[in-house]
C-alpha cells in the first residue's frame, strides 16, 4: 500500500468522483469497464512492471493528489448512456419539487445576510448579536462539553435538567404547576417549536390567522401544512406630532372578528411584536383570547422576545387569561433570552393534550437537540431563577442595556430625517424612509417593493445594512409597509459608533 500522500502512478485512474478542494464532488455513475480501459494511456504507464510504478511526492503545498505529469483524461460516459440517463437532454419530472414548497424558495435572509457579508459594511440587518454574553454561560459551557456523557444523546422531548428549570422558572410566570415531561417540549430553535405546532396541529384545509406584519417563517410554515393563511393587518393610529410608537399600531376589534369562522383552526400571536416592537396590552389579548374561546380556536404564541420589555410596558402571557391555558402553545427562545443565537434552543409549553401531538412532529423529524448546550442552558437558568429580583439577574440587565441602545438609536435616525417607530419590546426598530428621496434608479429589479431597493442602495451606498420591512408582509399588504425599514440594535456600541459616523455623513451630504 502506498504511504498517505503519494499516488502510484500506473494505477492512477481519475475517478468520476474525484474533486478538488473547496468544490462539490460531481456525483456520477461509475463509467463502464471499457470506458476506464479507453482512459489509461498506452505504454510504459499500464505496465505494472514498468518504472512508472514509482511513488512521486507531491510539491510542497500542492494538494496531496497532484501528479508531477499531466492528469490522465477524465473518462466520460458513451453518449447512449447519457441519453438514456435524461439528465443532460431533458430534466426528469421526478427531479422537480414536491408541492407543498412550491413558490416558498424566496427567502428575505439568505438575500440580505448575504449582502451585508461584505466587512465593510456595518449590519444593522439580522438580529445577530454581536455584545459578550454573560461570562457564566461560556464558562458553564467549557465545564460541560469535557463531560463525556453530556456529549451523548439526550431525552428526545427535552434535556431532563432543562425541562426542570424551565418548568421552575415558568411556574412563577404562570403562577401554575407545569409538568417538565408533559407539558414542555425543547425544540431547534422557537423555528423548531413553530414548525411542531404547526404540523402537528393544522391540517390540509384549516385557516390560520396571522397578523401583519409577521415574522416571516409564518406564513411558509402555514402552507407547507396545507392550510390557508388569513390576514388581518396592525393599523397606525394619527401620532399628531409626538413620537410614533409600536403601541400606536392596533388590531381592528371588528376587521379581527370578520376573519374567524367555524374553519379558523389557530391564530398566530407574537409579542413583543418582530418587528414593530409592540407590546399587546391586557385589553388587546382579551379580545384575542375571547375570539379564540368563542370559535374554538388554538392560539399559538410566539413569546421570544418576552424579557425584553421597556420602560412603562409588561409583558403579559395570553396563556394565563381564562380558558386560554388549555388551546395555547407558548414558545421561547435561548437565543433571545441569554443572547445564544447559534445555539438554537427553544421550547414549547402548553397542556399535555397539545403538546403531545408536537412531540410526535419532533420525534420523526430531529428526534432530540444538542445535549451539552442543553445543559449548559440550564445551568444559566437556575444562575437567574435565583436571583429575579436582582438588578444583575439577566432578564433584568439585559432590557436596561437594550433601552439605552434603543434611545440612542432613535436620534441617529431622527438625525437624518428618517421616522422612526418607537419600540416597547423586542431589539428591533423600525423607520419610515419615504423622505429620504433617495436616488433608487440604479438599481436593477425595478419590480421589487420599495423598501427592498431602499435597504441594497443604502448597503451599496452608505455601507449600511437593514431588513426590508415589506418582507413581513403578504402580498397583498406590501404596499402598506414598503416604506418602512427595520434596525436592529442588539450590538456593541462599537458597531453603533460605525452606524453613527455612517449617519453623520450622510447628514452632512443631505446638507
Amino acid at each position: 500500500m502506498a504511504p498517505r500522500g503519494h499516488i502510484q502512478t500506473s494505477t492512477f485512474i481519475p475517478s468520476p468522483y474525484f474533486h478538488h478542494p473547496g468544490t462539490f464532488p460531481r456525483l456520477l455513475p461509475q463509467p463502464a469497464p471499457s470506458s476506464i480501459q479507453s482512459a489509461i494511456p498506452a505504454g510504459p504507464a499500464a505496465n505494472p512492471r514498468s518504472e512508472s510504478r514509482r511513488r512521486v511526492h507531491p510539491r510542497p503545498g500542492s494538494a496531496p493528489w497532484a501528479e508531477s505529469r499531466a492528469p490522465s483524461p477524465r473518462p466520460t460516459r458513451p453518449r447512449e448512456h447519457r441519453a438514456s440517463c435524461g439528465v443532460r437532454e431533458k430534466m426528469s419530472s421526478k427531479f422537480k419539487n414536491a408541492k407543498r414548497i412550491e413558490g416558498l424558495d424566496s427567502n428575505v435572509w439568505i438575500e440580505f445576510t448575504k449582502l451585508a457579508a461584505d466587512p465593510s459594511v456595518v449590519n444593522l440587518g439580522q438580529g445577530l448579536p454581536d455584545i459578550s454574553l454573560p461570562m457564566y454561560i461560556k464558562e458553564e459551557l467549557s465545564k460541560i462539553a469535557t463531560t463525556d456523557s453530556l456529549n451523548q444523546y439526550t431525552r428526545g422531548f427535552g434535556h431532563p435538567s432543562l425541562v426542570k428549570a424551565l418548568s421552575c422558572l415558568y411556574e412563577k410566570l404562570y403562577q401554575n404547576q407545569i409538568n417538565p415531561d408533559k407539558e414542555i417540549l425543547v425544540t431547534v430553535g422557537a423555528y423548531g417549536s413553530l414548525f411542531n405546532a404547526i404540523h402537528g396541529l393544522i391540517d390540509e384545509g384549516d385557516e390560520v390567522i396571522i397578523i401583519v406584519p409577521f415574522y416571516d417563517c409564518y406564513e411558509p410554515m402555514v402552507r407547507m401544512a396545507g392550510a390557508t393563511p388569513v390576514f388581518v393587518p396592525l393599523r397606525s393610529k394619527p401620532v399628531d406630532g409626538r413620537k410614533w410608537s409600536s403601541s400606536d399600531w392596533t388590531l381592528d376589534p371588528q376587521e379581527l372578528a370578520s376573519k374567524f369562522n367555524s374553519k379558523t383552526k389557530a391564530i398566530i400571536l407574537n409579542t413583543p411584536h418582530n418587528p414593530l416592537g409592540k407590546v399587546y396590552t391586557r385589553e388587546e389579548l382579551q379580545v384575542i383570547a375571547d375570539l379564540c374561546i368563542k370559535y374554538d380556536t388554538l392560539c399559538i404564541s410566539d413569546e421570544v422576545y418576552e424579557w425584553l420589555v421597556y420602560a412603562g410596558n409588561k409583558h403579559l402571557k395570553i396563556a394565563t387569561f381564562p380558558g386560554m391555558w388549555e388551546r395555547t402553545i407558548t414558545i421561547g427562545s435561548a437565543g433571545k433570552t441569554f443572547s445564544v443565537t447559534g445555539w438554537k434552543l427553544g421550547w414549547s409549553i402548553g397542556p399535555d393534550h397539545l403538546i403531545k401531538h408536537l412531540q410526535t412532529v419532533q420525534q420523526n423529524t430531529v428526534y432530540t437537540c444538542a445535549t451539552p448546550l442543553q445543559e449548559a442552558l440550564a445551568h444559566a437558568f437556575w444562575i437567574d431563577i435565583k436571583r429575579m429580583d436582582d438588578p444583575e439577574c439577566y432578564f433584568n440587565s439585559l432590557p436596561k442595556e437594550l433601552e439605552l441602545k434603543r434611545d440612542r438609536m432613535v436620534h441617529l435616525l431622527e438625525s437624518i430625517g428618517l421616522k422612526p417607530i418607537v419600540p416597547d419590546g423586542g431589539y428591533f426598530i423600525i423607520a419610515d424612509v419615504s423622505l429620504m428621496d433617495a436616488d433608487l434608479s440604479d438599481m436593477e429589479n425595478n419590480n421589487e417593493p420599495y423598501d427592498y431597493k431602499f435597504v441594497k442602495w443604502m448597503t451599496k451606498n452608505k455601507k449600511l445594512s437593514a431588513i426590508p420591512v415589506s418582507a413581513f408582509c403578504n402580498s397583498e399588504t406590501k404596499l402598506q409597509f414598503e416604506k418602512f425599514v427595520r434596525f436592529c440594535f442588539i450590538k456593541k456600541d462599537s458597531t453603533l459608533d460605525a452606524a453613527e459616523e455612517i449617519f453623520k455623513a450622510w447628514s452632512r451630504q443631505k446638507s
